[in-house]
């Protein structure tokens, strides 16, 4: 019902600016039904490990009906539910059950393009040239025997296919991925009315991928799909609809270097959060690092907006290999497949960067296998490559399914308790001691700071204000509204902790009550 709180939640209409959401790639969390892929079934019996893990929240990726020619980007209907992933029926009782346990759903929407298979694109190539039905879409006449112009897809190649008819249509992605028009009208109602849907069956909040890309300028010269203006009353539009139910959500997927053009999509009544690029792109780097964080700060409190803190997600590197590498900073255009890693080492740093963000003001993002330590899986046999990066790129970028890997739930071998039969992607049997099941009980383990971090962070942290402490160029050291104070050592030698009453918590052991290198303490203040 719309302005109603789902029952064993908080009341609190700002529950997102401090939550903590855990990123759920449904195909590869847990399988219920035996067919090696993730689905709600097995999604939904692995709530209460969710729940006891500490998420206030879940976003997950498409759910919808595709082909999966890009994981499910590629949407065929924006109002039900992939076959392979359950039943619309099933989504509904996922959203009623995560309530019960204190957990609020967040989905993705996928605005700027469809897939080839959506009934409306169907009935764009069959209408032909000058309809209306094309109007939805980017169809346009060629160059001559070319494309319209020589925009490029982000997966690589040209950015436009030709129909039997002789148009173009243009497609950011794959070519299985035609983009909406954004100037027509039936587009911007048809969004619309999909949040309504969906916050009518109970959803939290919606992410929205690719934001920043919706609108185009065919007539420039240049590349022009990015930030235009015109995205801001379209995200208007969907804000009056998410207050309208109140307590919902809008999450952008906002990818831009320039922090002014960012800001502006946080404006008050547009959306209430985007992701911080900036901060999971950085190098692991003292200088870096404070830089970042005082960026972000910067773009957002004049704005009254929550910070978002991410270290991975289902298109990047995982943190344990990237930080294990002699260039630990990441970027979309340079994803670095299979650079040496010290795993050992990027696990040492990983749980160090996971009590840095955890520990700063706003909201933080898990993405699953974070919180088990999970390392790239870069030997994926080449004929299993499901991304589209791989084709696209004449088979030189292996592209993300490395940190798309099924989940270890359990067991000494594969699968590891997340399937009764063979994984879409095959897991490492070096996994064996990562699964939750041999992690649970074990003190030091990444799964148990990471349920130790999140219990703590709920009590003491989330949004709020940050405040630096005097210290090393080489140390991170400041300290929160609770008084809890974090301290990170990026630097080669230990170094003296400030006076404190206790040791909350730590990544690493202390040696001789110095922090080592690599390593994070939070600190209960001496009073």
């Amino acid at each position: 019902m719309p302005g109603s709180t789902p029952p064993g939640t908080s009341p609190d209409p700002a529950w997102w600016r401090s939550a903590a959401i855990y990123q759920v790639y449904l195909r590869s969390f847990a399988d219920g039904n035996g067919d090696g892929t993730g689905d709600l079934a097995g999604l939904r019996s692995r709530l209460p490990y969710l729940a006891e893990l500490g998420a206030d929240a879940i976003w997950l990726n498409p759910w919808y009906p595709s082909p999966m020619a890009d994981g499910g980007y590629d949407v065929a209907d924006y109002r039900s539910i992939e076959p392979v992933f359950g039943t619309l029926a099933e989504a509904e009782k996922l959203i009623e059950e995560a309530h019960d346990l204190g957990i609020r759903t967040i989905i993705d929407v996928v605005p700027n393009h469809a897939s080839d298979q959506h009934a409306w694109f169907r009935e764009a190539l069959a209408a032909g040239p000058g309809s209306e039905a094309r109007e939805r879409f980017w169809f346009r006449p060629g160059d001559g025997d070319g494309p319209p112009n020589g925009w490029h897809s982000i997966f690589g190649g040209p950015a436009w296919t030709r129909v039997p008819d002789g148009e173009w249509y243009l497609h950011l992605f794959a070519p299985e991925q035609p983009d909406f028009n954004w100037n027509d009208p039936a587009v911007r109602e048809e969004f619309l009315e999909v949040l309504r849907f969906w916050f009518d069956r109970g959803v939290d909040g919606v992410r929205i991928d690719s934001a920043a890309v919706i609108v185009k300028d065919l007539a420039s010269a240049e590349e022009s799909y990015t930030d235009h203006d015109g995205v801001h009353d379209v995200y208007r539009e969907w804000r009056r609809v998410a207050d309208s139910y109140g307590g919902r959500i809008l999450i952008g997927e906002v990818w831009l270097p320039d922090q002014e053009r960012f800001a502006k999509y946080l404006r008050p009544d547009e959306l209430h959060t985007a992701f911080n690029f900036d901060f999971l792109s950085s190098a692991w780097e003292p200088a870096a690092l404070r830089a970042s964080i005082d960026l972000t700060l910067a773009t957002h409190v004049p704005l009254g907006a929550p910070a978002t803190w991410v270290l991975s997600n289902h298109d990047v590197a995982r943190p344990v290999t990237r930080y294990g590498r002699a260039d630990t900073s990441w970027s979309n255009a340079e994803r670095r497949d299979g650079a040496p890693s010290d795993l050992e080492l990027g696990r040492r740093r990983a749980r160090a960067a996971a009590l840095l963000a955890m520990a700063l003001p706003g909201s933080v993002y898990v993405y699953q296998g974070e919180e088990l330590g999970l390392n790239e899986v870069e030997d994926i046999p080449e004929e299993l490559l499901d991304d589209p990066m791989w084709e696209r790129s004449a088979h030189t970028v292996r592209g993300r399914d490395g940190c798309r890997v099924p989940l270890p739930w359990s067991g000494a071998q594969p699968p590891f308790g997340y399937s009764a039969g063979t994984p879409w992607l095959p897991q490492p049997t070096a996994w064996r001691d990562l699964t939750v099941e041999a992690q649970r009980g074990d003190p030091d383990s990444m799964l148990r700071l990471y349920r130790d971090a999140l219990r703590i962070r709920r009590e003491l942290l989330g949004d709020g204000t940050l405040s630096w402490l005097p210290s090393r160029d080489d140390v991170l050291a400041f300290t929160r509204d609770s008084g809890l104070v974090c301290v990170v050592n990026l630097g080669a030698a230990p170094v003296v902790l400030p006076a404190h009453d206790a040791v909350l918590l730590a990544s690493g052991p202390l040696v001789e009550g110095r922090l080592p290198s690599d390593t994070a303490v939070w600190l209960a203040p001496r009073v």
